[in-house]
């Protein structure tokens, strides 16, 4: 649900933090996050629900409205270039999946305006869950 609190690893949390103290993206979107940081539920990575959309996390998205499938791979800005279908979590796409859950509802926005509706199908790979916490 858009209003429920996000489930953060804490390493995830102290990095993104990181990020944010050096003023590595827009001041809204900073605002955005440490929001989100400041109400979210951090837990140990060992602890992390293998349904939530952590950093370096790959995901099977859907088009609400077009049907249209598509796979990202939530990274920090300096991951980007070395992940084909990378998305930052500094961007308003990648701060839309940061810490989703399997089966909940994203406004992505899209590159030429507008937003399309994506439902998060399935995490096809998570740190977490491969038990590597440090990726």
């Amino acid at each position: 649900m858009p209003g429920s609190p996000r489930i953060i690893n804490r390493l995830d949390a102290e990095r993104l933090q990181c990020l944010i103290d050096e003023g590595a993206c827009e001041r809204a979107l900073a605002r955005r996050l440490e929001a989100e940081l400041a109400r979210g539920e951090v837990l140990d990575p060992e602890e992390m629900p293998d349904d939530v959309v952590s950093m370096n996390s790959r995901v099977r998205c859907s088009d609400l409205e077009t049907g249209r499938s598509l796979d990202r791979t939530l990274v920090y800005p300096r991951s980007l270039a070395d992940v084909e279908d990378g998305v930052s979590v500094l961007s308003p796409a990648g701060l839309a999946l940061f810490s989703r859950r399997v089966g909940e509802v994203v406004d992505w926005p899209e590159r030429a305006g507008g937003v399309s509706r994506l439902r998060i199908d399935a995490i096809l790979w998570q740190p977490e869950r491969a038990r590597q916490y440090h990726r």
